[in-house]
């Protein structure tokens, strides 16, 4: 521990300041956190990014990346996308000793590395002083010898010993000495306030609880902080009043309103699920006075981008002034997502999700707080905002600002008054073909800086089981014409690149930028004479102008991501779409079926043509598409070179030695026949099963029946709580996508199952969120139901949101009519009985 000599004030080994340095924010008597100059109320918005510590540190290292110039790389995008806020769950475990002394070590150099660079940013900062467990998520803890690996999650916070090792640890930690800024943390204006912990679990007594927390709060103290203190309040519900009779200044909280690790990307329409965020103890003696922050949120395993500006109005709405998501990739490693499998976001890497958090940044600092915006659907326009899900689209249009997530039509608010775009895909302002983020800032009236960053083409699932073996998006550095539209530049602008190796010079021809390549330029109107010299070392807001930073552009190989249609009808045409990525644009690009042979000179091919950025298509003829199973693969061909997918095996399945049997399949149908909703084929067979309360037991079985009986899935569900409600879902918008015809001439759900409860309900949700069902009457053999039957209901928040406390229904307000066209999940539910056990079998579901 460095010493800091001052004034002859001795304290545990440390030499501390009587005079403070002046803190940048404090909390009022009300509970707002105010700019202690101004007494303005204050907004935080940002990620947090774990780099220095656990798995991060150890990828950085796998993949002999430079820590440093990787922290450098991601605060450069914290700053694009407008974040004025980062949080972090320190490893006490990497930096700590047994009894609780600070080790000075590389992990701590890279955090204050880090909050060096972030203050360079002016990105303020929340440090949560202790995790309280382990280093190796997703691999293995690795021993430390810090404190913590001696104490169970729920006994440190009791056990006497633990207290004293935290009270070591926190008093060196809050005094520590950041060399890169010569300051303490305890003094460091940038740094907002100190959590206690992340997440604590107190399963002891409530005396036990208030005793521990006043102990941390005196050895802050008397270590010298006068910074804001905060403690989690989002779990351990049974502690509620004893966190706010304590002297904290804040509460945290989290919110993952899907769940968290689903194996998988869901789909869906998940607006109604952060439609508010309810605080049920907000009555209690004391709430008012602290303020309240976001230490986590994430709408995970989703890749969708209309979510954050939603959540983030409705942490708004409940009065939260710090909001921080969980968690920011590193670029160097975003390709895998191996760091937290549930989350991602990357500028880079996940572009639309990237600019939907800009756009979420500035209804953080733009939304009044404590400001309802009303009910679903009628909150999906905010302000200045809007989000939807059919686009799926995130929007901000403002005088001043436009910002979108996707494709858009919205025509900027006032064009002649902006002075800031960013998005990807097209708009009025940007016609553009690649699927990197751009942005456009003005500088003068008729110079604007232009940054383009590289094309990310989706090639896995991102939220499936994780691998540094395996890319989830590769990276493209594409050269694609971009049209810009705006009044200030006209249709007539030179354009320059200003970033490092950027050589790129031309004259825009009727607003259109030719073959422009991944960086950074400066576009003039032909016509005008900037005030001022601008260059790439010219500094503007908190960046320089010639900053850029991308992955590589080293992508070696070629990827097809496709998605099979589940079920299409027979006799009609079927169209293929890819995404196509490489080193290169392909020469060509050929479909063959399971029909072809070597020894036959008529093998029937498809040519896919390239139809807009990565994406390649071709129509199979209807008299090729006939029932039964439609087997196909996509072959592509460069340099006289073949690759065959899925696989991406070299070679040809025309070639004499192509041994692989792998094929994408899609089902065919005659088109008058049921629509299949759902079949028993297997134990999972794609419906997952929920409970309320959310701690039930519930098991299945697959039963293949006799050969003269369809299999059925078996649910074995039983509860010790009261009026336990049960839940069945199955995702089945891939299963009606093709059969819209068909879908729109049905007039019944038959279920077949056997030991169906009494109270069974049967339904759907739909693209709006809401959820419509009816009560039937279990008979033997197959149950027949009124589609007309169907009536609007309570939409149930599965997977069961985090924290616990949240409201577990969506009540719909607005009345929205029922479209059979608009399904995309199935639902079955039904209510119990404490203590009883259920046993429902689900063999099949169609439509007729």
């Amino acid at each position: 521990m460095k010493k800091i000599i001052l004034s002859g004030l001795l304290f545990l080994g440390i030499f501390f300041s009587v005079a403070q340095e002046k803190q940048s924010i404090f909390v009022d008597k009300k509970g707002v956190m105010r700019r202690t100059d101004t007494r303005e109320e204050v907004a935080f918005f940002g990620v947090n990014y774990t780099l220095p510590f656990a798995h991060a540190f150890r990828v950085a290292g796998y993949l002999n990346k430079d820590r440093k110039e990787a922290i450098d790389r991601d605060v450069y995008h914290f700053a694009r996308l407008g974040f004025n806020a980062y949080r972090i769950h320190i490893w006490d475990v990497e930096i700590s000793d047994s009894q609780g002394n600070l080790m000075e070590n590389e992990h701590l150099d890279l955090l204050d590395y880090l909050i060096g660079k972030l203050k360079e940013r002016n990105i303020k900062i929340v440090l949560t002083a202790m995790t309280n467990f382990g280093n190796g998520y997703p691999e293995r803890n690795i021993p430390t010898g810090g404190f913590s690996y001696q104490y169970g999650k729920c006994e440190i916070h009791d056990n006497p010993e633990a207290i004293r090792a935290q009270e070591n640890y926190i008093t060196q930690l809050v005094g520590h000495v950041n060399p890169y800024t010569g300051k303490a943390y305890r003094t460091d204006p940038d740094i907002v306030g100190f959590e206690i912990n992340n997440e604590p679990c107190h399963s002891g007594t409530q005396q036990q609880t208030r005793a521990y927390i006043n102990r941390m709060l005196a050895a802050l103290q008397k270590a010298g902080n006068r910074k804001p203190v905060f403690y989690n309040v989002s779990h351990n519900m049974q502690q509620t009043e004893v966190y706010y009779s304590t002297d904290i200044q804040g509460t945290t909280y989290q919110w993952y309103p899907i769940g968290l690790v689903a194996g998988h990307t869901r789909s869906g329409n998940f607006l109604p699920y952060v439609d508010h965020y309810d605080i049920p103890f907000s009555h209690v003696r004391g709430f008012e006075n602290k303020a309240k922050l976001v230490y986590e949120y994430d709408p995970a395993d989703i890749m969708y981008s209309y979510m954050h500006p939603a959540m983030v109005r409705s942490f708004r709405a409940a009065g939260f002034q710090w909001i921080t998501q969980f968690a920011y990739d590193p670029m160097d490693m975003a390709q895998y997502n191996t760091e937290y499998q549930t989350h991602f976001l990357n500028l880079a890497y996940t572009p639309p999700k990237a600019i939907s958090m800009k756009i979420a940044a500035e209804a953080a600092y733009t939304l009044p707080r404590n400001q309802s915006f009303g009910k679903y659907p009628e909150d999906t326009v905010f302000g200045n905002f809007r989000v939807s899900y059919l686009q799926d689209l995130s929007e901000l249009n403002s005088p001043e600002k436009f910002y979108y997530s996707n494709t858009t039509t919205t025509q900027p608010l006032a064009p002649e008054r902006l002075l800031s775009v960013a998005g990807t895909g097209n708009s009025p302002v940007v016609r553009y073909e690649g699927t990197g983020a751009y942005f456009l800032d003005r500088l003068e009236e008729g110079l604007w800086r232009l940054e383009i960053m590289p094309d990310a083409v989706q090639v896995g699932d991102p939220f499936a089981k994780p691998s540094l073996k395996k890319e989830v998006v590769a990276i493209v550095w594409g050269n694609w014409n971009m049209k810009i539209t705006l009044p200030s530049l006209t249709a007539d602008f030179t354009v320059t690149g200003i970033n490092a190796g950027n050589s790129y010079t031309s004259e825009a021809a009727d607003g259109v930028v030719s073959s422009v390549a991944p960086g950074v330029y400066l576009l003039k109107r032909k016509d005008f004479t900037p005030s001022a010299t601008w260059n790439a070392e010219t500094k503007w807001g908190n960046i320089r102008l010639g900053e850029f930073v991308a992955p590589p552009a080293d992508i070696t190989r070629y990827y097809v991501a496709h998605r099979a249609a589940v079920v299409a009808e027979s006799g009609k045409p079927m169209v293929l779409s890819a995404q196509i990525a490489g080193p290169g644009f392909p020469d060509s690009v050929i479909v063959y079926t399971d029909k072809i042979s070597f020894w036959s000179d008529k093998n029937p091919s498809f040519k896919m043509e390239r139809t807009n950025g990565y994406t390649y298509q071709t129509a199979i003829p209807a008299e090729q598409i006939r029932p039964g199973k439609f087997k196909y693969n996509v072959v592509v061909c460069i340099n006289r070179q073949q690759f065959t997918f899925p696989g991406g095996i070299e070679g040809a399945p025309l070639d004499w030695d192509y041994i692989s049997t792998g094929y994408w399949e899609t089902e065919i149908v005659v088109p008058d026949s049921e629509i299949r909703l759902f079949s028993a084929t297997d134990e999972y067979s794609g419906m997952e099963s929920y409970s309320m309360p959310e701690w039930n037991y519930a098991r299945r079985e697959f039963l293949p029946n006799s050969p003269v009986e369809i299999p059925t899935l078996k649910f074995i569900f039983t509860s010790d709580e009261n009026q336990p409600q049960y839940f069945l879902r199955k995702d089945i918008k891939e299963a009606v996508e093709h059969r819209i015809s068909r879908l729109q001439q049905c007039r019944q759900i038959r279920l077949y199952g056997k030991n169906l409860p009494d109270t069974l309900a049967v339904g759907f949700i739909t693209n709006t969120g809401y959820t419509y069902s009816t009560t039937v009457a279990p008979t033997r053999g197959i149950v027949r139901i009124p589609v007309s039957g169907l009536k609007q209901t309570a939409t149930a928040l599965f997977p069961n949101p985090y924290p616990v406390f949240l409201k577990k229904y969506f009540e719909p307000d607005s009345p929205v009519p029922f479209r059979l066209e608009d399904i995309e999940k199935l639902e079955l539910s039904f209510s119990g009985e404490k203590g009883q056990q259920y046993e429902p079998e689900i063999g099949a579901v169609w439509l007729e």
